[in-house]
């Protein structure tokens, strides 16, 4: 279980630096149908996805504490569970989004309930073997 906390949490940091980087470089390009939003949403791609970099950042090093913090997971994945329930408001406000939008939702639904269970797992692990 530890590994696997482990892991899912490095994918999950990688995954986020990456997706920030990308929206960093290409701004509104980089989100499908908003090309025309012009300088403003532009700006706010960016400025918002380097915050998400830096999230990303903080579930690698989350991953890389020994033992992994569950508190650590827990606001980490609660992060991303809140920006599930955004984009569930945006579709009652204001429609189905792009294709692509609807599985992001799920993953961030369903990634945050596996964190939730996992994440004392090596705390557990530490508190029934001790630290060596």
């Amino acid at each position: 279980m530890v590994k696997l906390l482990r892991v899912l949490l490095l994918v999950t940091g990688v995954a986020c630096v990456a997706i920030g980087a990308y929206h960093i470089a290409l701004g509104i390009d980089s989100v499908p149908g908003e090309a025309g939003a012009g300088a403003t949403v532009d700006s706010r791609e960016r400025f918002y996805n380097a915050i998400f970099l830096g999230y990303g950042l903080a579930w690698v090093w989350a991953a890389r504490q020994t033992p992994i913090s569950a508190r650590a997971v827990r606001w980490l994945a609660g992060i991303m569970l809140l920006g599930g329930v955004g984009r569930v408001l945006s579709m009652l406000v204001h429609g189905q989004p792009h294709w692509f939008q609807v599985p992001l939702t799920v993953i961030e639904f369903v990634l945050p309930a596996v964190f939730f269970w996992l994440a004392t797992a090596d705390e557990r692990r530490v508190a029934l073997s001790g630290p060596g």
